[in-house]
């Protein structure tokens, strides 16, 4: 069954498809797209009950941030990025939580994890500086998740490397309005943001191997399954169910596109074998996209209902499978966009937007093959594995 979120997101769909192009035209999500996602409770999804969230199930999630990316891929982009921020932030000390949601339940938060910042250790916490790009979403937030570097005390990083994930309130940073200029995803609103000597206390931070090696949640108290899952397995859960959804909503179009086009042979195109093989091929790819994602995340989070260890070859399956999911799901959209005719490339036609969208979610880090194929292989073979490969798995 559904979750209750998917229903009331299914119910709103053609509200936030009919937003998207604004939202595209803003350069990040409307008031009215915010306040949708915020009644849906999307961004709640992955957050503790004690706090107003539903603590759900990670298939849930992925499932809700498809179905938001089906109707508007900035939106879901949005979703599946913040939408993992309140699973983190609930590892981290309890006072961070009460600060962030007890006014409000529905405060967000943003991020970019890039240890973009030197933070230098003062008493009590550190000093913060730097400048991070790509915080989606950041317009509509009030805190950001952002990656630093512990500093030697001169405004270097210290040896040996270690990196935290600070949480910052938005008194203490700055959104640079101009730096989102991009051919897709314009909707996410995914700018820079500058930090200029900002006090950070100690409880606002978290050592990211804490995070990494999932032994975050057990240190503050927390027992439920969801928080005992890898950050390299949820972090790019979300993003990928984005892109996963903007292919099913640009295949649906295709299709309802389809249905009475003729072409210039003068075939109506439900006559043309090539396009309807496409077009059944790219429904079976994209489908198979789906089911490995959620599949993946449900085996991880069997093992640790079960009360059994998630092992880095576990880690590294999911972490392969997940990359391919995204590449095959757009490697199906091409197949498609490519035989609707020259009006897909109309801007009038949300299609070419979704075809946009989806090939700009590639480019997400997350999504770059060559390390997580290279280090699935590695683990495969019971080899060595560096140090540099193991932080995303």
């Amino acid at each position: 069954m559904a979750h209750e979120v998917v229903g009331r997101i299914e119910e709103i769909g053609p509200e936030l498809a009919a937003l998207a192009e604004e939202n595209e035209k803003l350069g990040k999500l409307s008031d009215k797209t915010v306040a949708l996602l915020r009644s849906a409770g999307v961004i709640r999804l992955l957050q503790p009950k004690e706090f107003g969230g539903h603590a759900a199930h990670p298939r849930d999630f992925a499932e809700a941030v498809m179905a938001v990316a089906r109707h508007d891929g900035a939106a879901g982009w949005v979703c599946g990025v913040v939408g993992v921020h309140p699973w983190e932030l609930a590892q981290l000390d309890p006072r961070l939580a009460h600060e962030v949601w007890d006014d409000d339940p529905d405060t967000w938060i943003a991020s970019p994890y890039m240890p973009n910042g030197i933070a230098e250790p003062v008493e009590g916490g550190y000093v913060l500086s730097g400048r991070w790009p790509f915080s989606s979403g950041s317009d509509h937030c009030s805190w950001d998740f952002l990656g630093a570097l512990v500093g030697d005390g001169k405004g270097k990083p210290a040896g040996p490397i270690s990196v935290l994930h600070v949480v910052l309130p938005r008194s203490d940073y700055q959104i640079l309005d101009d730096t989102w200029n991009v051919i897709g995803l314009a909707g996410t609103g995914s700018k820079d943001v500058v930090v200029d000597k900002a006090f950070v206390p100690e409880y606002r931070t978290i050592r990211q191997e804490l995070v990494t090696e999932g032994a975050a949640a057990e240190a503050v108290g927390l027992t439920e399954t969801l928080y005992k899952l890898p950050f390299a397995s949820m972090f790019p859960l979300g993003i990928t169910a984005a892109v996963i959804g903007i292919c099913e909503g640009g295949l649906a179009l295709h299709l309802a596109q389809q249905r009475e086009r003729v072409a210039v042979t003068g075939v109506q195109v439900r006559d043309d074998p090539y396009v309807l093989y496409s077009a059944g091929e790219a429904a079976a790819e994209i489908a198979a996209s789906r089911v490995q994602l959620i599949e993946g995340i449900s085996r991880l989070y069997d093992k640790a209902e079960a009360g059994l260890p998630i092992t880095l070859e576990d880690r590294a399956d999911v972490r392969r499978n997940q990359v391919r999911c995204a590449w095959r799901a757009v490697s199906a959209l091409d197949g498609i966009f490519a035989r609707s005719g020259g009006n897909a490339i109309r801007h009038d036609n949300p299609l070419q937007r979704y075809w946009r969208d989806a090939h700009v979610g590639l480019q997400h880090m997350i999504h770059v093959p060559g390390s997580a194929y290279h280090a699935n292989a590695l683990v495969r073979m019971g080899l060595e594995l560096p140090e540099s490969m193991r932080v995303m798995l």
